[in-house]
């Protein structure tokens, strides 16, 4: 596989970028709370060994452009563990993200066979790639980020597409895709509710 191309924006995705009718998004943050821990990164990519990175510093939050891909009805978002980039989207940008796909519920509703539903086991199984988590815990709020913090980063969006197709196939071979798909629609609601401070909560339970 040939060198996946990475563009780093800063503040704003450029004008006139299209990524068809789906995006593979991923979010880093400065810690794993949404209401808390401010977003520095947004990744993005059409799935054409391409990733475009939105770099924000804190202070300015407009990324008109970023803002109208997240919110646009024609878009499918693809996400891993979309309960947390679309709260943190929502804290930080101020936007509900729609429509969503999310590899995480869907690899537990098609994957009964493993507890394993990370993105690196997701990665390895079902496309066949080796991804790299040493630079899970970095800081993501740095001027300046590393080659390697890019690169991670990425890695994060680039095969999501990929992953996608395959767990959509498994889906429906189990008569599940029905029930994946509305729990993909639920997920605004979930972000809501941590943010809220439900997040530990099961708010069906008796």
């Amino acid at each position: 596989m040939t060198s996946p191309r990475i563009k780093l924006h800063k503040g704003d995705l450029p004008a006139g970028l299209s990524f068809g009718s789906s995006v593979a998004i991923d979010t880093e943050t400065l810690g794993l709370k949404p209401y808390r821990d401010r977003l520095c990164l947004v990744q993005l990519s059409a799935g054409n060994n391409e990733a475009h990175l939105v770099q924000l510093d804190g202070h300015d939050w407009s990324a008109p452009n970023l803002k109208a891909l997240l919110v646009n009805p024609e878009v499918l978002k693809i996400f891993h563990f979309g309960r947390f980039d679309v709260a943190v989207m929502r804290r930080w940008l101020g936007v509900e993200t729609t429509p969503i796909w999310c590899t995480k519920i869907a690899s537990k509703l098609a994957r009964t066979y493993t507890d394993r539903h990370g993105l690196k086991d997701l990665c390895s199984e079902l496309v066949g790639i080796d991804l790299s988590k040493q630079q899970q815990s970095s800081d993501w709020a740095a001027s300046d980020l590393s080659q390697q913090q890019l690169a991670y980063a990425a890695s994060d969006v680039l095969h999501l597409h990929a992953i996608k197709a395959r767990l959509e196939t498994m889906l429906a071979r189990s008569g599940r895709l029905e029930m994946a798909e509305a729990a993909f629609q639920y997920l605004p609601r979930r972000a809501e509710l941590d943010l809220a401070g439900f997040e530990d909560m099961d708010v069906f339970a008796h």
